[in-house]
């Protein structure tokens, strides 16, 4: 008895369901629109199938690839309006947003860089010297003997006995006592000779680097200077001593070297590369382990005119001021150059570039959605930005992310519209070689066969057995 009723309750269930059913979705007409989209859906037809993995693989007919993925199915409405240059990609804003397209506006601006280099520091070459004698002797006593010493202007370094200069000294006084003796000579030419000797002995004792303190000397006291003093000719420092005390020297014989320190040269090696953003003149910054914490400030005072054939770096001189001495010849030095700003120019980031083989390009944003490839040339890069010399104008809005994905697809898409294009054309020559066949028909056809119908009363028919 139970089980009846169970079955009699589940039978009206049933009942109850289907009428729900029916109230629910057989009753309720269906929406207007869904004919109109359904005959769209019908019309609509797909010009081919690409994979889904690789877009450049096509299918004329559906088909999966070796994953087992069906090919996506392409469609007229897929590609860009006619207007619209070739590879023009749409994309609807859902994409745009999850495959990461970012934008930034190409802006109107001076460029600049900062160049990084390693250099040495040397010596200023304009303020080094070689002391030489001009005379033969021996060497008397080293006023300074070591290399390094530090020395001013008019130090005395070293002195010298020359038999040359002893000689030399005599005839001065002797000139010096001849012009006393003829001063009062009535003749003029007497006088005048007297005192050209003693000018000619005294300009003797200056070529052969006497110093003036000394042939002061020598005319207050009348008494000869066995030996000749050699002074410092600047403030600097010893870097070469060429005799020791007693050597006989020559006017060949290197006597010191000396270095002016108070301006430094710092050499540095700059890439090919690197050189159109540096000229002379431009500010220089270093930095040297020797005194951390500081910076020096130069600027560049010359370019050499040659790469070196192995690193393919030119040589760029430098010039500090050293008056404190803090640079030392031969310091290595961390080198920044900072080149002249530009003229204003158009900039982009660089990563909105897309290099492909030769050509480069970005991608303009023409609308919210569109983006066109333009073909662009481009200058100079400096520091995240691009200068572009064509291609593209100061506000225009570029595609700075995800470029590469929609690059892939400008590729399909003008690859496809250029299927389009040469299929159409095909099918116009086709068109067009048919209707020239049927023409060539016509003017084959006989002028003497004439239809039955279109034959007169003047030219009657002829049986089969009539002779001509």
């Amino acid at each position: 008895m139970s089980n009846k009723i169970n079955s009699m309750a589940i039978g009206a269930a049933l009942v109850a369901g289907l009428g729900g059913g029916y109230l629910l979705f057989g009753g309720s007409e269906a929406p207007p629109n869904s004919g109109i989209e359904n005959q769209a859906a019908t019309e609509r037809k797909p010009l081919f199938y690409r994979n889904a993995m690789i877009p450049t693989v096509t299918s004329p007919i559906p088909a999966k690839d070796s994953m087992g993925m069906d090919y996506i199915p392409v469609y007229a409405e897929d590609e860009t309006d006619s207007n619209a240059p070739a590879g023009t990609v749409k994309i609807d804003p859902t994409t745009v947003q999850n495959i990461g397209v970012r934008t930034e506006i190409a802006i109107e601006g001076p460029l600049s860089r900062a160049v990084r280099a390693v250099g040495r520091v040397d010596f200023d070459e304009t303020l080094l010297t070689r002391i030489y004698p001009k005379i033969n002797g021996w060497i008397g006593t080293l006023m300074v003997d070591k290399t390094g010493a530090q020395v001013k202007k008019g130090d005395v370094l070293l002195s010298i006995y020359s038999p040359q200069l002893v000689a030399s000294q005599e005839e001065y006084l002797l000139a010096l006592s001849n012009r006393k003796t003829l001063a009062n000579s009535p003749l003029k030419d007497i006088r005048h000779g007297a005192e050209s000797l003693v000018k000619s002995a005294r300009l003797r004792l200056e070529l052969l680097d006497m110093p003036e303190h000394q042939i002061k000397e020598l005319e207050r006291s009348g008494e000869i200077s066995r030996e000749t003093h050699i002074h410092s000719p600047f403030d600097g420092v010893v870097i070469k001593m060429g005799v020791l005390a007693g050597q006989y020297v020559m006017p060949n014989t290197q006597l010191y070297q000396l270095a002016d320190l108070s301006k430094v040269w710092v050499y540095a090696e700059v890439y090919e590369f690197e050189l159109p953003w540096i000229k002379e003149n431009d500010t220089a910054q270093i930095t040297v382990e020797g005194v951390p914490g500081r910076e020096f400030h130069g600027h560049i005072s010359y370019i050499y005119p040659y790469l070196d054939r192995k690193t393919r770096t030119a040589k760029v001189r430098l010039e500090f001021d050293n008056s404190d001495g803090a640079l030392l010849p031969a310091m290595f030095a961390s080198v920044t150059l900072k080149s002249a700003r530009s003229e204003p120019t158009v900039l982009i980031p660089s990563q909105a570039v897309v290099r492909s083989g030769t050509r480069k390009q970005v991608f303009v944003v023409r609308e919210p959605g569109k983006f066109e490839p333009r073909k662009v040339v481009i200058g100079i890069s400096s520091e995240g930005q691009t200068q572009i010399l064509e291609g593209v104008a100061a506000g225009e809005e570029v595609v700075i992310s995800a470029q590469f994905l929609i690059d892939s697809e400008s590729s399909l898409r003008e690859a496809t519209a250029k299927m389009m294009a040469g299929a159409d054309e095909s099918k116009k020559e086709t068109t067009e070689t048919e209707a020239t066949e049927a023409k060539m028909g016509e003017m084959k056809m006989p002028k003497n066969d004439v239809p039955n119908e279109m034959k007169t009363d003047d030219q009657p028919l002829k049986s089969e057995g009539e002779q001509p």
